[in-house]
């Protein structure tokens, strides 16, 4: 089963910290966000499972955010975890289409419970992934293939997470750390490497499909085109 991925907006370091650390125990994949700007433009940028937000963040406050979430996907299951025990800010916090409200201080393993509940019903509603067209050919990023109904050519895990994210962001400058840290968490030299030999890779797969590209802007990123 694949790794869920929780985007986590908590300005308080040392919770933040702990919270994290258990999570990531329990097999999660977590991106934490200190401020509610930075918190929305990572959720623009990654794909996301589930949502924690605190309440009272610098910047832009987890009403904020959730509202702007929820403009964005309907579907995902966004968790508020607060200090605010007013009745009304828990109302409010529902009213904007959060699925749970926790108070600070809040158990661990309630947390747990809560992420593992919601995950679940979101899955459930989740369309099955038809996998997506590209000129003449179908790619599949659960088997990793692409084929044009002749041939099929099997990718490795990273190439079908790289071909993935060029499709879900077509015609989008993707900045070389970004796809790093999107793929590995990092962006050391080495993986940057491995990034060039997989870009050269899927170019080579595409190159028969007028109108499909993948640019390389020098010291900046790529861009995967689409002009037809």
């Amino acid at each position: 089963m694949t790794q869920a991925k929780i985007l986590y907006a908590e300005d308080d370091q040392t919770l933040a910290f702990l919270t994290r650390d258990n999570l990531e125990q329990h097999g999660y994949e977590v991106v934490h966000c200190a401020d509610g700007k930075l918190c929305l433009d990572t959720f623009a940028r990654e794909n996301f499972d589930l949502c924690i937000l605190d309440i009272m963040l610098p910047k832009k406050d987890g009403f904020e955010i959730a509202s702007e979430i929820r403009k964005a996907n309907t579907d995902i299951p966004i968790i508020f975890l607060s200090a605010k025990t007013l009745k009304e800010d828990r109302l409010k916090g529902l009213r904007l289409g959060a699925d749970d409200y926790l108070v600070k201080p809040f158990s661990i393993e309630e947390l747990l419970l809560k992420i593992e509940i919601f995950l679940k019903r979101s899955q459930k509603t989740k369309p099955a992934d038809l996998g997506y067209t590209v000129g003449r050919y179908r790619f599949d990023p659960g088997n990793y293939t692409v084929s044009d109904g002749r041939q099929t050519v099997t990718l490795t895990q990273r190439e079908a997470e790289l071909l993935k994210l060029f499709l879900d962001n077509k015609n989008k400058v993707l900045k070389r750390e970004e796809i790093l840290k999107a793929l590995w968490g990092d962006d050391d030299y080495f993986m940057g490497r491995s990034l060039d030999v997989f870009i050269s890779r899927l170019r080579k797969i595409l190159t028969g499909e007028p109108g499909i590209s993948i640019e390389n802007l020098h010291g900046i990123g790529f861009r995967f085109v689409d002009q037809r």
